[in-house]
């Protein structure tokens, strides 16, 4: 009984599992478009001339149970958008960082089972962990490192630093936690990971004139004993300081200790007359 009242307290998806499947396999032809649907967190799924790249997905309950019998319990606030079962025809997918919510093998190992010929996208840093944590051979994903690029099929990854809480690197100087702009035809998307404002930060993103930028904008606590993220406030001042067509933010409604109110950076964005677009889970974005 308690379970089925906590999952109708949850915040729905727009649409979910089956549903959102026929809606990108409707979409899956066209040329002319790409889309992002929010998976929730930061968990992208964009389909670009029928390719589909699936960006930090974190589509289990994995650490809700992990934590909670513990003084930081994971309490879900949105309903999973997708069994990951359920995702075919990926070419591409990535993990930014290696914490479960951006590195989850709940979500990977059957993404990574269910699609033949699919690249697997990480900070070069973290190889051993990674194949570790999803059981797949160390030389299968693809490793990239802070300005450095990488091409798979018609997608360029350029390697962007993320400081969370800092900019940590192996012994070899590769960056453990990374953003990336991914680069296809006239687009170019920015997914920021995990990461704090850092001084550099503009000037390394300026130049790519992204259309999308994808921002986290839960904020940093430490009393939430987690590592922290840009708040809505910095994610709008971003967006604007490297000249962002879009900012979609993400981060937040996922657990209830460490979220962010989405009203908020929607007050902020418009202050500063940043464009943006607030999807709910399940949600899709159309680019012009």
């Amino acid at each position: 009984m308690f379970l089925e009242i906590w999952n109708l307290s949850m915040i729905a998806a727009i649409k979910k599992d089956e549903e959102l499947i026929a809606e990108m396999d409707s979409l899956v032809n066209d040329k002319a478009h790409f889309y992002l649907w929010w998976l929730g967190q930061s968990g992208f799924l964009l389909q670009w001339k029928g390719k589909r790249v699936l960006i930090d997905p974190y589509l289990s309950d994995s650490l809700t149970k992990k934590y909670l019998t513990t003084d930081k319990p994971h309490t879900r606030m949105s309903e999973l958008v997708v069994d990951p079962g359920l995702l075919q025809n990926i070419s591409i997918v990535t993990s930014s960082h290696n914490h479960t919510d951006h590195l989850d093998a709940e979500t990977l190992i059957p993404v990574l089972e269910n699609n033949p010929g699919i690249k697997f996208i990480i900070p070069d840093a973290n190889r051993d962990f990674v194949a570790e944590r999803v059981k797949c051979e160390k030389d299968f994903p693809i490793g990239l490192n802070d300005r450095r690029s990488v091409a798979v099929n018609e997608f360029t990854f350029h390697g962007i630093p993320a400081k969370h809480n800092e900019i940590e690197r192996d012994g070899n100087g590769n960056c453990k936690y990374m953003g990336y702009v991914i680069e296809f035809g006239e687009y170019k998307i920015y997914h920021s990971g995990d990461t704090l404002w850092f001084e550099e930060m503009v000037d390394l993103l300026h130049p790519f004139a992204v259309d999308v930028a994808l921002l986290p904008i839960n904020g940093n606590k430490p009393e939430r004993k987690v590592a922290g993220n840009l708040d809505f406030k910095e994610a709008a001042k971003l967006g604007k300081a490297i000249g962002a067509g879009c900012v979609i933010p993400c981060h937040y409604d996922m657990f209830m200790f460490n979220t962010a109110n989405v009203n908020d950076f929607i007050v902020e964005a418009e202050a500063i007359h940043q464009p943006y677009k607030v999807l709910k889970g399940g949600g899709r974005f159309t680019s012009n």
